[in-house]
């Protein structure tokens, strides 16, 4: 029984980006993986991805461009107020404006820049640089 799907998902991306691979095979998926990859995607760290539906929680083939340097989960996830992301900058991310926080806010999951542009909090999932 696996207890954090996404956890595994970005170990597997980091393992594969190691190892210079062009595709990633990534199982089983669920919702939050899939909102995860698209941010990743719009923020140019990976390429396309698709969906196929195996009848036991799918699969997702993503295609790697060689962007990412480490990417992985935030455990405990931590809950933030919009004042006090930079500290949460400084502690996951190595330099100022190099990657970005994965947090899920009362308006949906963005990047931290996002919510920081909106005033929200919430809680922080990822990082990615």
């Amino acid at each position: 029984m696996r207890h954090d799907v996404l956890a595994d998902v970005l170990s597997k991306i980091n393992n594969a980006e190691r190892v210079r691979k062009r595709e990633v095979l990534l199982k089983p998926v669920s919702n939050l993986v899939k909102k995860v990859l698209k941010i990743l995607n719009q923020e140019k760290y990976v390429g396309d991805f698709e969906y196929i539906d195996d009848n036991r929680g799918g699969q997702i083939k993503l295609q790697l461009i060689s962007k990412i340097n480490k990417c992985a989960v935030i455990k405990p996830r931590l809950p933030f107020k919009s004042s006090e992301i930079e500290k949460y900058e400084k502690r996951y991310l190595p330099a100022k404006g190099f990657g970005f926080l994965i947090v899920s806010t009362s308006k949906g999951i963005m990047t931290h820049n996002e919510a920081k542009k909106q005033g929200l909090g919430g809680i922080l999932i990822a990082y990615v640089y």
